[in-house]
């Protein structure tokens, strides 16, 4: 029997009008929109379907429209189709998706949870201002040595060819220089608010660990790999101890996705916004099969 795994988008996928054809055509995805506007006091779907996109890439704001966005796929899907995935996993925000997919929050909770974790993010970035850039065809190795060199550090590592890169404003610069010097085919800085899992997040991962330690979590029903140990969570005190740690270090997707390949996943479901995990799935495993669960058609057409 085919073994699957569900994933979920991160932070940039967003634009506007996301979600708006699930709302419409499924009472499971507009139960969790409607959830979402009361919970937070606004109209996030009014934002998500139709609002400034400039207001909706902040940070108090991109990070709980993609939670609801995936989760209203999510919730969509699961009520037409009986598929028991083996694991879950979400890259860097959406870790918190696969959390609740998996049953260790309710999105309630989850989505109370990523805002005020994205509240937390915007202040530090604030506070200690930096800047994240995507290095393209150099190696990790590589990489590393010229962010010690620079002073910037390494915040995803996405793919083979795709690292990231985090930190203050003019050490990320720095290593830019460096990688293109190195034969680096690119290296786009990204477009977001500050140098997120780096070492000026450190104060804020404090911070995000109080709340933590005061939610309500169960056991995951379905294990969630970690982005911090690229590897399965079966405790709660394992998933508050990983939360806290990915605030301020380096998320592993890659090996993330081969720990899953290896324990014979041959099938990726992606929930939400765009289709950036199955890119990245076709540099780590071309062989693997990744299906997009993002608009009505995804759904209703399966």
């Amino acid at each position: 029997m085919e073994k699957c795994a569900y994933l979920f988008a991160g932070q940039g996928s967003q634009y506007v009008g996301m979600g708006k054809d699930l709302y419409e055509s499924f009472p499971e995805s507009k139960a969790v929109f409607d959830k979402a506007d009361k919970i937070l006091g606004f109209s996030l779907s009014g934002l998500m379907f139709g609002g400034d996109p400039e207001m909706l890439k902040l940070t108090i704001n991109s990070q709980p429209a993609i939670l609801t966005a995936s989760i209203a796929a999510f919730e969509a899907f699961r009520a037409r189709n009986d598929i028991k995935p083996e694991f879950t996993a979400g890259l860097s925000l959406v870790e918190y998706s696969a959390l609740v997919a998996s049953g260790t929050l309710t999105f309630e909770v989850g989505i109370k949870l990523v805002r005020k974790r994205a509240e937390i993010m915007d202040e530090a970035s604030r506070k200690y201002p930096g800047k994240m850039a995507a290095v393209l065809d150099l190696s990790p190795e590589k990489v590393q040595d010229i962010c010690l060199k620079s002073g910037a550090e390494i915040a995803n590592l996405n793919a083979p060819g795709q690292v990231v890169i985090s930190g203050k404003a003019e050490a990320v610069t720095k290593a830019k220089e460096l990688c293109e010097q190195a034969g680096a085919k690119r290296v786009i800085e990204l477009d977001v608010s500050g140098g997120f899992h780096s070492s000026l997040m450190f104060e804020a991962s404090a911070e995000l660990k109080h709340f933590l330690d005061n939610t309500p979590f169960s056991s995951p029903v379905v294990p969630v790999v970690s982005n911090y140990t690229a590897r399965p969570q079966y405790k709660i005190s394992q998933v508050i101890e990983n939360l806290t740690l990915q605030m301020y270090s380096s998320v592993k997707w890659e090996p993330s996705m081969r720990f899953m390949l290896g324990q014979g996943i041959t099938k990726f479901f992606e929930f939400g916004p765009g289709k950036v995990l199955k890119g990245l799935m076709r540099r780590i495993d071309s062989s693997a099969q990744v299906v997009s669960i993002e608009k009505k058609e995804d759904i209703s057409g399966r």
